[in-house]
C-alpha cells in the first residue's frame, strides 16, 4: 500500500473477502503459530487424495523429505518444493495439493522439505536442511527416473525466501543448477522487518510484527544489521549474475510486494529472466486462503505454465 493506514477487508477484491475472515488473530509465538498451522491444515491445506501419486517421508541428516512420485508414466522433471510459514512454522505436508499438482500436471517427481524450524534452530539450519535436500535429489535422480539437468526449485513465503537462497547456495557451490526457481510471495528481505512505518497497516495474510520475529528467530538477532550471514537474506545479496530464470509472483497489497518488485528488477538488471505476476487488491497468500477464487486459479496456473516451460521443454 502507497499510504500507511490500516489495511482492511473492503480493501481486498471482493472475491478474496470471506476466505480472509477464516484468519484467526495470530500471536507472535513460535508454538501458538504452529498449534494454528495444524488446526488450519485440514481446511486451508486440504489435499484432493489423489491416488494418482505416491507419497513417502525420508529422513536426510538433520531435515526430512516428503517425496511425491507418480503412479504410472512419468517426465522425468523432478522438484525441490519448500513450504512457508515465516521461518518459525509449517510443515511440508501443507503443500499436499500443490506438489500433487505438479505430479499430476508435469509428470514430476516433487521433494518437499521439512526443514528444522526457528526460533529452535537457527541460520544456517533451514537452508543447510534445503542444500541437504537439493544433494539428496541429485544423488537419487536414478532411483527416481529423474533427469538431474531438468529440476527447479520453487516455494512459497518463506519458503520461496529458501527457495531463492538456496538458488543462490547452488550457484555458488557449482556442479549442476536448477533450471528455474518459482517463488511464490517470497520473504527475502530483513529489512522490510525493520521499517516500523509498515506496523500501522496490519498487512492480512502476514503483518510486519509477524515478519521482525520470524526474520529475528530465524538469525538470531535483530533485523538489518551489517555483516549478514551468506545466504539468509537473498535481496541483500550483491551479485545476482547467472541465477536460473525466475517467476515471482505476489499481491498487489502484500507485506512482500516492495521487496519481491525490487528483487525482480534486480535479477533482471543482471540478465536474470524474471517472469512477474502482481495479483490486484490481493493480500499475502490468498491463493492459499482462498484457492477457489478465479484470480487464485489463475495466478497458480501461471506458476505451473512456468514450471513447464522450464522443465518439459526439453523432455
Amino acid at each position: 500500500m502507497s499510504s500507511h493506514k490500516r489495511m482492511q477487508l473492503r480493501d481486498l477484491q471482493p472475491q478474496f473477502r470471506r476466505g480472509l475472515l477464516r484468519m484467526p488473530p495470530v500471536r507472535l509465538e513460535s508454538r501458538f503459530l504452529r498449534g494454528l498451522t495444524r488446526m488450519l491444515e485440514p481446511v486451508l491445506f486440504r489435499d484432493a487424495g489423489d491416488q494418482q501419486v505416491h507419497i513417502q517421508e525420508t529422513e536426510i541428516g538433520a531435515a526430512k523429505v516428503r517425496v511425491y512420485t507418480p503412479i504410472g508414466q512419468q517426465s522425468g522433471c523432478g522438484l525441490i518444493w519448500i513450504h512457508g510459514g515465516g521461518m518459525i512454522t509449517g510443515r511440508a505436508s501443507m503443500n499436499d495439493r500443490e506438489c500433487r499438482h505438479l505430479v499430476n500436471d508435469l509428470g514430476a517427481v516433487v521433494v518437499s522439505v521439512d526443514y528444522r524450524l526457528a526460533p529452535e534452530h537457527i541460520y544456517p539450519a533451514a537452508i543447510d536442511d534445503c542444500y541437504e535436500a537439493w544433494l539428496w535429489l541429485q544423488k537419487s535422480v536414478d532411483d527416481f527416473g529423474v533427469d538431474r539437468n531438468r529440476i527447479a526449485i520453487a516455494g512459497q513465503s518463506a519458503g520461496g525466501g529458501l527457495a531463492a537462497a538456496l538458488c543462490q547456495r547452488v550457484l555458488d557451490s557449482g556442479g549442476v543448477q536448477p533450471v528455474a526457481q518459482c517463488l511464490f510471495y517470497p520473504m527475502l528481505d530483513d529489512r522490510t522487518a525493520a521499517r516500523q512505518e509498515l506496523d500501522v497497516v496490519q498487512h492480512l495474510g502476514w503483518n510486519n510484527l509477524n515478519n521482525r520475529y520470524g526474520w529475528s528467530a530465524y538469525l538470531g538477532h535483530d533485523v538489518a544489521q551489517e555483516n549478514l550471514p551468506e545466504w539468509a537474506m537473498p535481496a541483500r545479496r550483491e551479485e545476482l549474475a547467472n541465477l536460473p530464470p525466475a517467476w515471482i509472483g505476489v499481491g498487489e497489497l502484500d507485506l512482500f510486494y516492495e521487496e519481491n518488485l525490487a528483487y525482480a528488477h534486480r535479477l533482471r538488471e543482471a540478465g536474470v529472466s524474471c517472469d512477474v505476476d502482481v495479483v490486484a487488491r490481493a493480500p499475502h497468500a490468498f491463493d492459499l486462503f482462498v484457492p477457489g477464487a478465479e484470480a487464485s486459479k489463475s495466478f497458480q496456473q501461471g506458476a505451473w505454465d512456468f514450471l513447464r516451460r522450464y522443465l518439459c521443454s526439453s523432455a
